[in-house]
């Protein structure tokens, strides 16, 4: 039985993932639907189209014109992935409060 959820839960991981990812893709479809930048589906596929009308956007506002839906090109339509589900977590350095030996006291 225990094989069995683990196999269960490995299947369906990716499924997860790729929904994530079609959703992700379709807000990028959706807003540069409205910027005038996209006029195909805005069905969720990172087909030729949107990556050309991603490239415009990126060229229309300064950005490396790559076609990807980078994070600084996400930014820029105003649209964020859900960092969690993506794995795509940034680590922010904490601030020791224990005093550093190293370093002499103020």
């Amino acid at each position: 039985m225990r094989i069995l959820l683990l196999v269960s839960a490995l299947l369906l991981a990716p499924l997860a993932a790729a929904q994530d990812s079609t959703d992700f893709v379709k807000q990028a479809q959706e807003r540069l639907k409205v910027l005038g930048f996209y006029d195909g589906p805005v069905n969720g596929d990172f087909g030729q189209y949107t990556q050309a009308a991603l490239a415009q956007f990126q060229l229309a506002n300064l950005l490396p014109a790559s076609g990807a839906l980078d994070a600084e090109t996400s930014l820029a339509l105003g649209i964020a992935r859900d960092a969690g589900a993506a794995g795509g977590e940034t680590a922010v350095p904490q601030e020791n409060s224990a005093p550093n030996p190293s370093s002499p006291a103020s």
